[in-house]
């Protein structure tokens, strides 16, 4: 069987869970890798066949998405090119990790494809949903990437066909430590803001790793890091809790590695909004944003928060087994589908 496993490269965590997956699938069949994208700073240690533009994220510097930005950035002209020219009929099965490209190509050149993403899960009528969310940005989610055959992951087994997360072997095989001080991760916040705001939560010592950052710096009780993966797994392992946005892997690991957690969901961003239905659902505090009304809320989780308890056990290799089970039972795109392209295309 010839693979293409196409993967979205806005942000890591995509790019992260695919290091473990893609030996899994060259054990399956003849593999080629699709990323299109950008805003990552994971690396894939495999060859890439096709690195792709795409349809990226650009996040902004008060928790959101920088929309204005991520218009210009869109590069429609390369998008259709991508699409119209990309040879997806020369594969057997497409695996799709949220990755635009391959998912509207799958469905206009009627060829087989199957999600295996985080997103699939959070699209299941029986994962929490939040509420209040503009209808935009549950259309971009329903829209950015569509497949019909979906199996996904999220942070606990909601639905059928989904699965507890992929925790990466660099995670697994670390022993957790708690030297007292707390990892943040929130790409979608400037440095000046986070400075303002932790130094005020002076009980504890605050690493915080920015987008932004070119060098370390310290502010009182808070150190800017640039992003780096070791220094940010080192600092991860051995914190006493993580307040992160409420992405998908970076919460889930913290679960995993049994820390506190405290999550921030981008403004607008319907994926980070289910996540944190979901994670306050399973007890984890959630706040809506930095303001100063919210410092009690995150001094009360400083000193009170409790660990959340959960199983994560290693089981990708089924998953993807039962995924390539099913993908033997299926029929590519026969007729029209109920998505519509929203741009045009000849």
């Amino acid at each position: 069987m010839k693979i293409l496993y196409a993967i979205q490269g806005t942000g890591n965590g995509h790019l992260s869970r695919a290091r473990d997956v893609i030996p899994i699938l060259q054990k399956k069949g003849e593999l080629e890798i699709l990323v299109s994208g950008s805003e990552s700073e994971i690396k894939l240690p495999f060859e890439i066949k096709y690195n792709l533009k795409g349809l990226s994220f650009v996040f902004g510097k008060n928790g959101g998405i920088d929309w204005i930005t991520t218009a210009k950035k869109l590069q429609s002209k390369s998008f259709l090119k991508d699409l119209k020219h990309i040879p997806i009929e020369g594969y057997d099965l497409i695996i799709n990790d949220f990755e635009p490209l391959t998912a509207w190509a799958s469905i206009i050149k009627k060829q087989k494809c199957i999600s295996l993403s985080h997103q699939s899960a959070v699209l299941s009528e029986k994962s929490p949903q939040p509420k209040g969310i503009a209808p935009f940005s549950k259309w971009v989610l329903h829209n950015y990437a569509p497949t019909i055959h979906k199996f996904g992951f999220h942070f606990d087994r909601f639905d059928k066909d989904i699965y507890t997360p992929v925790i990466r072997k660099q995670i697994r095989e670390r022993t957790p430590q708690n030297l007292g001080h707390y990892t943040v991760y929130l790409p979608a916040y400037e440095e000046k803001k986070l400075i303002d705001k932790l130094s005020k939560l002076d009980q504890v010592k605050w690493e915080v790793f920015s987008k932004r950052s070119k060098a370390i710096s310290h502010f009182e009780n808070v150190t800017i890091y640039p992003i780096s993966e070791e220094r940010f797994l080192k600092s991860f392992t051995e914190s006493a809790g993580v307040l992160c946005g409420a992405g998908f892997e970076t919460p889930a690991e913290a679960l995993f590695l049994r820390k506190k957690l405290l999550v921030i969901p981008m403004k607008g961003q319907y994926e980070q909004q289910c996540n944190a239905a979901a994670l306050k659902f399973m007890g984890v505090p959630v706040i809506k944003n930095l303001k100063k009304k919210n410092l009690p809320i995150i001094s009360d989780w400083i000193n009170h928060g409790k660990v959340i308890q959960v199983d994560y056990p290693d089981i990708t290799e089924q998953v993807i087994d039962s995924l390539l089970e099913k993908a033997k039972n299926i029929e590519p795109y026969k007729e029209q589908t109920k998505f519509k392209l929203p741009f045009a295309y000849n």
